[in-house]
């Protein structure tokens, strides 16, 4: 009986060296569990033609937005450990497992960190017609007028959600909360002037910065970013301490094989250290980082620490 247990454990050994050895020879898929147009898209779209010329086969990104991205995150979970899923993880892959007790699917247990890709920075932005225009004078007429603001977010559970309750408790300040299905329909609200705040990724806003169309108050980052310079922290505008920069890394579903693991962290190293790439993130006020997967393993669990910490201050619930 003990031979052949050990006999099973080898020929496992062997057929998992075999995998790691031909992959990959079909296409590889990136989950994002978001809307297309967001700041976690952009850079799915960005690195995917990189890492398809790395790995000899394509790199296709895949849309699948709901419940906060659970949804795109559950359905990576479930995919075989065999490296031809990934999942585009954020800020919002820790907020929700720290935040919805509902889910069927763990950060740490059922993931493999890949590669962290970068940090992105987040602006703090408000409708034109809002009678102030620095953070300290939202402050002011926040708390003179409670609850009178109102801001949109991606949704429940986002990272642009908890960024602005974090925002919140560190000021002292009661803000209404408008969660939508995804960045692009906030600020559309935002531009409409149905909501009057949004913490969004650059991405998303800077077009419209340039345009004139909104109001940047300060950006998020724990200090000012070389491409928006005139653009005050929101810790040095009046709120000491407060910092939000949200991670964008690649996961694999848990068990994927050491060695595939391996070649897939090689491929989004080369996507982030290309100059085009590298130049097209930066102009968007992304940080790019690239490294071992045990690095996107460490930001991940500060990440569940910082954000489970603020459910427990602030009493967030599940909407």
């Amino acid at each position: 009986m003990l031979r052949r247990f050990l006999l099973l454990l080898g020929f496992l050994a062997f057929a998992l060296n075999a995998q790691g050895q031909n992959f990959p020879n079909k296409p590889v898929r990136i989950i994002v569990p978001f809307p297309p147009g967001g700041g976690t898209d952009v850079v799915a779209r960005a690195v995917a033609p990189k890492m398809s010329q790395v790995l000899g086969v394509p790199v296709v990104v895949q849309n699948h937005p709901g419940a906060g991205s659970s949804l795109g995150t559950e359905l990576a979970a479930r995919s075989p450990a065999d490296g031809y899923t990934l999942l585009l993880v954020s800020s919002a892959t820790a907020i929700n497992n720290a935040f919805d007790k509902t889910i069927s699917w763990d950060a740490q247990r059922d993931f493999q960190p890949v590669a962290l890709l970068l940090f992105n920075q987040s602006l703090l932005v408000a409708h034109p017609s809002v009678p102030f225009s620095t953070v300290a004078e939202l402050l002011a007429f926040a708390k003179a007028n409670p609850n009178k603001l109102a801001y949109g977010s991606s949704g429940a559970g986002s990272s642009a959600h908890f960024g602005m309750e974090l925002f919140k408790s560190s000021a002292g300040i009661d803000v209404l909360h408008v969660p939508y299905k995804g960045a692009a329909p906030a600020m559309n609200d935002l531009l409409g002037g149905q909501v009057q705040l949004m913490l969004s990724d650059i991405s998303v806003v800077l077009p419209h910065v340039r345009a004139g169309k909104v109001k940047v108050l300060g950006i998020g980052s724990p200090k000012r970013f070389a491409a928006t310079p005139d653009v005050p922290t929101i810790n040095e505008a009046g709120v000491p301490g407060f910092e939000v920069s949200g991670l964008i890394g690649l996961a694999a579903p848990a068990g994927t094989p050491a060695s595939v693991v391996a070649r897939l962290n090689e491929a989004a190293n080369e996507a982030v250290k290309d100059p085009k790439i590298r130049e097209q993130l930066v102009s968007m006020a992304m940080i790019i980082e690239g490294g071992t997967p045990e690095r996107l393993g460490q930001v991940l669990q500060a990440d569940l620490r910082k954000w489970g910490d603020l459910i427990k201050k602030a009493n967030l619930q599940k909407e």
